[in-house]
């Protein structure tokens, strides 16, 4: 059913709740099967096989694990960009997960993030400009290269009025697009987001360019083990591509329209550090925690897991440890799913809040793959060798972008 209701009638403590998610990641082409993986303790990351590679100090990465080629119309791929096939495969699983909602199109905003966005087509513009001539570029280069791109194609597919936003923070933008969508919906703006991240950038130029700043691991030649976050022997993150999208509603229209919530987004917290470009700040990552806690009217002692961003950084995920110690504490389940995914850039922190609804629904905290010993520093309850069972009532999913962003989400069961 539809609701009319203006911004004034909609107080400010109004309620959010998740009720469709879709993913498709280097684990599966869908949220099920990316699960499912996830739990057998799978890995995403694979040797790179484009010729390119071979020029590269790294050549590994995570993939898409089903071809978007698979999924997407070849009319409607000659108008896109691989992040953007992406982020539409994603939605149109969350949307149908959602019920699709019978919502006033003028009631319905899109949030869609990107760290990097289109800028592979760019690249491959670039080159043919090169060898061919501007007469032969594609008529849809630039719609596919605009960072807003994903989250305008997902806003002209479901018929979105209500507003199309595209934040760019790094790796905190699928985060941060969970965050913006909460607040569309608590200001009255809208009564549905569909909201997420998408990247898809496997090439030459960022996974180079990543190397020379040092970030990533250098272990080519075991490409599953070399994503360790809280690992002793971590040497970088291994870069990956994918989307992860889910529907957020006004909690008394889901209620309206008979949908059970998966979870209520309790709250968000976003801050910046203006301390480094690249290194993070752990007061930055401190505050946005004990935002997101006051956002949900939560205390530490009520979190009971936490899905990391720790990408396996010898440095970030020191800080990042030390910021949740001191946060919340040392008590609740802590996972990193990156182990298994993973980096993947602008939709880390979609794809993440999902495992995070996941693992409230099913009572069960994925294990950190390839964490063999915790390094010195690392003092929280890790979970390693198997998915350990449990009954998390509230959860953080945390995330920190380059530029100093730090995007913090607090789920609670509906």
């Amino acid at each position: 059913m539809r609701a009319d209701r203006s911004a004034a009638d909609v107080p400010r403590t109004t309620d959010v709740v998740v009720t469709g998610m879709g993913a498709t990641t280097p684990l599966g082409g869908d949220v099920p099967s990316t699960w499912s993986a996830l739990l057998a303790g799978e890995s995403g990351i694979s040797t790179l096989e484009a010729p390119w590679a071979d020029q590269l100090s790294v050549r590994i990465a995570g993939a898409l694990r089903k071809d978007p080629a698979d999924v997407v119309a070849p009319v409607q791929r000659r108008r896109l960009d691989r992040s953007q096939e992406a982020a539409l495969i994603a939605a149109r699983e969350a949307w149908a997960d959602a019920g699709s909602p019978d919502v006033d199109p003028v009631r319905l905003a899109v949030v869609v993030g990107t760290g990097i966005g289109g800028a592979g087509t760019m690249l491959d513009q670039d080159d043919r400009l090169e060898e061919l001539g501007p007469r032969l570029l594609s008529p849809f280069t630039i719609p596919r290269l605009m960072p807003n791109g994903a989250a305008a194609v997902v806003s002209l597919e479901l018929g979105a009025r209500a507003g199309t936003h595209a934040p760019t923070s790094a790796c905190a933008s699928g985060a941060e697009a969970l965050a913006v969508g909460a607040m569309l919906i608590r200001a009255g703006r809208a009564d549905v987001v569909v909201a997420g991240g998408t990247d898809a950038c496997l090439h030459p130029l960022f996974i180079g360019g990543f190397a020379r700043m040092g970030a990533l691991s250098t272990r080519n030649e075991t490409p599953e083990l070399a994503s360790r976050p809280f690992d002793r022997d971590r040497d970088g993150f291994v870069m990956a591509e994918g989307a992860g999208v889910v529907v957020l509603e006004r909690a008394e229209f889901a209620r309206a329209r008979g949908v059970r919530p998966r979870a209520l987004l309790a709250g968000a917290g976003i801050t910046s550090d203006a301390y480094d470009m690249t290194m993070p700040d752990v007061e930055g990552q401190i505050r946005a925690i004990a935002e997101a806690l006051r956002d949900a009217d939560l205390t530490p002692e009520d979190i009971t897991h936490v899905n990391t961003h720790a990408t396996g950084t010898p440095t970030g995920d020191l800080i990042e440890a030390d910021a949740l110690r001191r946060a919340v504490g040392t008590h609740p389940l802590v996972t990193a799913t990156k182990s298994a995914t993973g980096h993947l850039l602008g939709a880390a922190g979609s794809v993440e809040a999902i495992f995070t609804v996941l693992s409230l629904e099913h009572a069960v905290i994925p294990a950190i793959r390839n964490l063999d010993e915790a390094a010195p520093g690392v003092e929280l309850d890790l979970v390693t060798g198997q998915p350990r069972q449990a009954s998390p009532t509230a959860a953080l999913s945390t995330s920190f972008g380059f530029g100093g962003h730090n995007v913090v989400l607090s789920f609670t069961k509906p």
